[in-house]
């Protein structure tokens, strides 16, 4: 087994400086270098090859060619492969935002990089567009660096991150969340003099005469992630494109024979540990491909489908004879006192209750093989309204 690593073991986990990794895989309260290290040891007990600052350039089912200053060239021959390049922020430039192009404009883990890998604050004035969860921790991190931040501007409705984030980040610090806004305008030639936001209506557009000025001198992007595809894409792999990630099956192979993918590279989530939970399935099926030894294939492919206020759900396909299957979905909107409904050849197949469900929070359900065996052709995801409330 050998990892290819851009950069050094850990990736974005290395910045990530906060503590809330591994609460559930290891039931400790550890920061994001703690948690790299406990895989990072794990992988040189097995004897794991590595090599870090390596570029790949080429990956297919049966070679991975990449670069690196040390050796070159290289080109590995592969009998299955696992994709797991995480994802990146979306930049200013995919927003469109009015103004100049002034000093000051970053990703909010551009900034993260700066404060807690090389010792720089960003500004003394912030405003963060977007709340997501590393906007959240980085408005939090930058307030503790005596930073000033005037607000966390949300264009939907409620928030983009996880509610203990917003808890913790926003309300412990007394700092401004401003729902239902976004930034108009950037101020500012040389350096970032200020920001208008105003108000949106229920189609996104900025309504006329609710513009306000927030003087500031940086303004941080949280808008959100984009998995890492343009690897996946040159594999020639099947892409969703509402995650932007690969199409996966419950093994998470892809629909490329010995290309798997797992993770950020997938689709985005929220917390690392179920990162882990994912890379592991993939990886235990990545071997099982490569020995020869993959589980028998189903009499009848199973598509997964999307229904009531289900934005996707992972996996998108059920291909493969296994004991348990985990599917991940995120909502469209809101709602309280609802439930999951699986629903396969009319009838329900599994129903969950949830008290609450926001579009931050991933949502998790297990098929166990009883509910495998009764599985017809096609699986619909569902929330609806409880009954019972």
């Amino acid at each position: 087994m050998v990892i290819l690593e851009r950069d050094s073991l850990g990736g974005i986990l290395q910045q990530c400086i906060h503590t809330g990794f591994g609460t559930r895989l290891f039931r400790e309260d550890l920061t994001g270098p703690e948690y790299a290290e406990r895989y990072i040891r794990e992988a040189e007990q097995h004897g794991v090859e590595v090599k870090p600052e390596t570029m790949v350039l080429k990956v297919s089912s049966s070679e991975v060619a990449g670069v690196n200053q040390l050796e070159g060239p290289i080109s590995l021959n592969t009998k299955s492969v696992v994709l797991a390049m995480g994802c990146r922020e979306r930049p200013r430039g995919a927003l469109g935002i009015p103004g100049t192009r002034p000093a000051g404009v970053f990703t909010a883990g551009t900034a993260q990089w700066y404060v807690n890998i090389l010792g720089y604050v960003p500004g003394k004035r912030i405003v963060v567009l977007g709340s997501g969860d590393v906007g959240l921790i980085m408005a939090r991190r930058l307030a503790l660096e005596g930073a000033k931040v005037e607000a966390v501007v949300e264009l939907m409705a409620f928030p983009g991150g996880l509610t203990r984030n917003v808890v913790q980040c926003l309300l412990d610090f007394d700092i401004p969340l401003i729902l239902g806004h976004t930034v108009t305008y950037i101020h500012g030639r040389d350096r970032v003099e200020g920001v208008t936001i105003a108000r949106v209506d229920e189609k996104n557009r900025p309504v006329e005469g609710t513009e306000e000025f927030i003087p500031c001198d940086t303004l941080l992007l949280s808008v959100g992630l984009i998995p890492e595809n343009e690897l996946s894409r040159k594999a020639g792999v099947l892409l969703d494109q509402v995650t932007g990630g690969p199409v996966v099956d419950e093994t998470f192979e892809t629909s490329s024979q010995g290309i798997f993918g797992c993770g950020n590279v997938v689709h985005v989530h929220d917390l690392v540990d179920d990162v882990s939970e994912e890379g592991a399935v993939a990886g235990r099926y990545a071997g099982l491909r490569a020995m020869g030894k993959f589980p028998k294939p189903r009499e009848r492919e199973v598509t997964v489908l999307k229904g009531r206020n289900v934005r996707y759900v992972v996996p998108q396909r059920l291909r493969w004879e296994v004991g348990r299957v985990a599917l991940s979905l995120r909502v469209k909107d809101p709602e309280d006192e609802v439930r999951i409904r699986l629903v396969s050849g009319g009838k329900t197949l599994l129903s969950v209750p949830q008290r609450r469900i926001r579009p931050a929070e991933m949502l998790r359900v297990v098929l166990t093989s009883n509910s495998l065996e009764r599985l017809d052709g096609v699986l619909e995801v569902a929330v609806e309204r409880d009954k019972a409330s």
